[in-house]
Parts: C-alpha cells; sequence; structure tokens
C-alpha cells in the first residue's frame, strides 16, 4: 500500500472507530464514516471493504492498542488497576468498542484477538506469580483476579450517568477506591 493509500487508510480507521464507538454496527452508517474521512464510500471498500470488515477492523485494532495499554506490575496490582483506569478514563473508546463488539455478537472476533494477544498470557502468569510469592491471595484463580481487576478498573464506564452525578465527585477519587478495592480484595490468605 503506498504512503497515501495508508493515510487514508488510517483516516478511514479513525473515523469508523468514532462512528462505531458512537454507534455500533448496527447503527453506525458508512456514509458518515466516509464523510467524517473525506473519502467516498467506494474507498472504503476499496481499503477495508464492506460495514462488517470495517467493524471487525476497528474491533480488532481496539482490541490490540487497548492489550499495549493493559500491563500488570505483579508485586504491585492495585496500581496497575489504577493505570488502566487511568487510560480508559482517557480513552473510553476502548472499552465502548469491546462492548459494542460483545452487544453485536462479535465474541468470536473479541476471543480471536485476545487469544492473539501475547501480552495476556504475560498478564495472567505475572498474577499466577504474585500468587505463588505469598504477595496476593491464592483461592481463586489467576485469570479471574485480571478480570476482576479490570472490572474494577473500568466500572465507570458501565454506569448511567444520573447514577455518576450522585457518586464520586471526580476521578482522582475514583482512581483512589479502585486502587484501594484491589488491594482489599488481593490481600493475601489470612489478612
Amino acid at each position: 500500500m503506498t504512503t497515501s493509500g495508508a493515510r487514508t487508510k488510517a483516516r478511514i480507521l479513525r473515523a469508523a472507530t468514532a462512528e462505531f464507538a458512537a454507534c455500533g454496527l448496527g447503527g453506525a452508517r458508512v456514509d458518515r464514516i466516509a464523510s467524517a474521512a473525506g473519502v467516498n464510500k467506494e474507498r472504503i471498500y476499496a481499503h477495508v471493504g464492506d460495514k462488517v470488515a470495517l467493524f471487525s477492523a476497528v474491533v480488532e485494532a481496539n482490541m490490540a492498542d487497548l492489550a499495549k495499554h493493559v500491563q500488570l506490575d505483579p508485586l504491585d496490582l492495585p496500581e496497575s488497576a489504577g493505570r488502566i483506569f487511568d487510560h480508559v478514563t482517557a480513552v473510553p473508546t476502548h472499552v465502548r468498542m469491546m462492548d459494542w463488539a460483545r452487544l453485536e455478537g462479535a465474541d468470536e472476533l473479541v476471543s480471536f484477538v485476545e487469544r492473539s494477544d501475547p501480552n495476556r498470557l504475560v498478564r495472567i502468569e505475572a498474577v499466577a506469580q504474585a500468587q505463588r510469592a505469598g504477595v496476593i491471595r491464592t483461592d481463586v484463580p489467576a485469570i479471574d483476579i485480571v478480570v476482576s481487576i479490570f472490572a474494577l478498573a473500568t466500572g465507570w464506564l458501565h454506569a448511567p450517568a444520573h447514577m455518576l452525578a450522585k457518586s464520586t465527585p471526580d476521578d482522582g477519587a475514583r482512581r483512589a477506591f479502585v486502587v484501594d478495592a484491589v488491594r482489599c480484595f488481593l490481600a493475601p490468605d489470612g489478612q
């Protein structure tokens, strides 16, 4: 692909990400994506394919980018949760795209991307390593701990706006709660 073609494809994927994050696969419109990318619809089909292929490309790129930002330090998993919170708060599109992918029935694609993420196994092994070292509790499987950390770190993105208005007033306090909740949840057995 030429440099010009690569730039066009990048513009298409950025525009598609915004559209799909806002509307999902069913609600997204290729003509709006084309307009936002500054191309005609035929360029989208030539560079990426139909709407489903475009959605798949966006989900795959989104998952790969999110995976780069989801790093777990086995010696400080609470602060790792804080960093995940920081990232998804700054880039909520990552979580929105994962949610849309699951809602649109793209579990197979999400599962494939997760399986192809080399850091996924590293993250799970980091937690298992912390368990073996006695740093964190051992009565919960490592994968469940990883899922729980991610759930705590991303929970506010799933809350209805009217509930958020009545909750902790700022992201700093929410982040502190996430870090403390993970610290308490992961306390070594018997502590």
